[in-house]
């Protein structure tokens, strides 16, 4: 069923109509040995520059970790790189799939910024060595594309959602559609704080989702509403100073959050959600928290 919708006429299809995808039981880490802030490459970092605390980034990320690892996720570590900074959200540089027969792949991203393009290499020699199969994308012809930064499986079932328009090339879609036999449904980003899809869509299970509607286009969040009955919005201060939706659910009960985010969490708690707070402080100043400091893998 390849195709890439960009408007609620084009969904031809209910989520039973789609074929089902085994949930991810792993999550890949990277640790933040390395990490700072070195340059501007978003809006959050602005200021920034030289003011991470490592010490107290590592004690963040050690939580984060460990908290993923009480929600029954597995969780497997890699190295950081010196000169990498920003290796450490790990969503963006790339995209895993498992498909019908349980084969693993995975298409490699292609960073936005020059300073982060380096890190791609380090994630893929993961893959590689836990069997995956590797794809590229056709340089010449797309311009970029950064991972599950962007594009989030609906949970269950082979159907993506697609954020573009800062790092993320429409293009791009057009390829993982027809290279995976998906819909794709393409969600322009509007607000340059937003510049990643997880900045401002948290999937929390096949009917709920956490959303900014700011960062999106009319149609956009028409879309989000044609396929998911339960939208939660989080508020303009907490979605950008708190990165509300990059929380993330990595088990459809448990939705892990940054601290202080208290307008949403009790939309999430009356939702039904078990919400778990965790610090992501250090991270913030680079323009990430948790969902970024994660891949979700099989």
């Amino acid at each position: 069923m390849a195709k890439v919708i960009t408007s609620k006429s084009q969904i031809d299809f209910s989520l039973s109509d789609l074929s089902e995808m085994e949930k991810p039981g792993k999550i890949l880490m990277v640790r933040p040995t390395y990490f700072t802030v070195d340059y501007v490459i978003n809006p959050h970092m602005e200021g920034n520059v030289g003011k991470v605390n490592r010490e107290n980034a590592m004690k963040e990320w050690e939580t984060l970790r460990d908290t993923f690892a009480s929600t029954g996720m597995e969780v497997h570590e890699i190295t950081g790189q010196e000169g990498l900074p920003d290796m450490v959200f790990c969503a963006n540089q790339s995209l895993p799939y498992l498909s019908q027969d349980g084969d693993k792949e995975v298409i490699m991203s292609i960073m936005h910024s020059d300073h982060r393009k380096p890190e791609v290499a380090h994630i893929e020699e993961w893959y590689f060595n836990n069997g995956y199969a590797i794809h590229h994308l056709p340089y010449k012809s797309i311009d970029g594309f950064e991972g599950m930064g962007d594009a989030l499986w609906h949970p269950g079932k082979k159907l993506m959602w697609g954020g573009y328009g800062f790092r993320t090339s429409k293009e791009a879609y057009e390829f993982i559609s027809d290279q995976w036999d998906v819909p794709v449904i393409a969600l322009k980003l509007t607000h340059p704080e937003y510049y990643h899809l997880d900045t401002c869509m948290c999937i929390l299970d096949q009917e709920s989702v956490l959303i900014y509607p700011e960062a999106f286009t009319k149609k956009g969040v028409e879309l989000i509403k044609a396929v998911f009955p339960n939208v939660i919005e989080a508020d303009t201060y907490e979605a950008e100073k708190l990165f509300a939706c990059n929380a993330t659910c990595p088990n459809g009960k448990d939705v892990i959050i940054q601290r202080g985010c208290t307008s949403v969490n009790k939309k999430l708690a009356d939702a039904g959600f078990n919400v778990i707070e965790v610090d992501t402080e250090e991270f913030l100043k680079s323009g990430g928290s948790v969902f970024c400091m994660k891949m979700m893998a099989w």
